[in-house]
């Protein structure tokens, strides 16, 4: 199975090492705490404090491992502020044919966030959109097969 290069913005590489700072330290730390209680109570095979505790201790482990590998092998691109068309870490404003206007922030995959409006480069609008100007109309194909079209009306770097 051939594995597809991950790409994140400075932003995104940057809040993943935080993330894993915190889970090293801090989570880590609250964990080994809530097992150390757990013990205290006694009677291990029927304590679901202490289960509790072991599950987010794995669960926090192999969060650590998928940060680490993210880490490792992703590509983090360096955002040009002089350059003109969509690219990643951009805000692009689009309109549709009935002039609704959306903005959405396009970064990579592992960075996507649809309460803030951030869409993958790899979602349909992010694809169709990457190189694109303002002015210009792209066309893109949703997940139920319908194909929208918008117009890029500004971009923000």
């Amino acid at each position: 199975m051939a594995k597809t290069e991950m790409t994140l913005t400075p932003e995104g590489r940057n809040k993943l090492v935080e993330e894993l700072e915190y889970r090293e330290g801090d989570k880590n730390t609250e964990i080994i705490e809530a097992i150390k209680d757990a013990r205290a109570q006694g009677d291990l095979s029927e304590n679901a404090e202490y289960d509790a505790a072991k599950e987010e201790q794995a669960k926090n482990a192999a969060r650590i491992n998928e940060i680490r590998q993210i880490l490792s092998t992703a590509r983090v691109v360096e955002i040009n502020a002089s350059e003109l068309s969509v690219s990643l870490g951009c805000t692009v404003e689009f309109e549709d044919s009935k002039g609704k206007k959306i903005t959405f922030t396009i970064v990579g995959t592992t960075e996507t966030d649809s309460l803030e409006n951030k869409i993958s480069n790899e979602s349909p609008v992010g694809a169709a959109s990457m190189g694109h100007l303002v002015g210009d109309k792209i066309s893109y194909v949703t997940p139920s097969g319908k194909t929208r079209d918008l117009t890029i009306t500004k971009i923000i770097r």
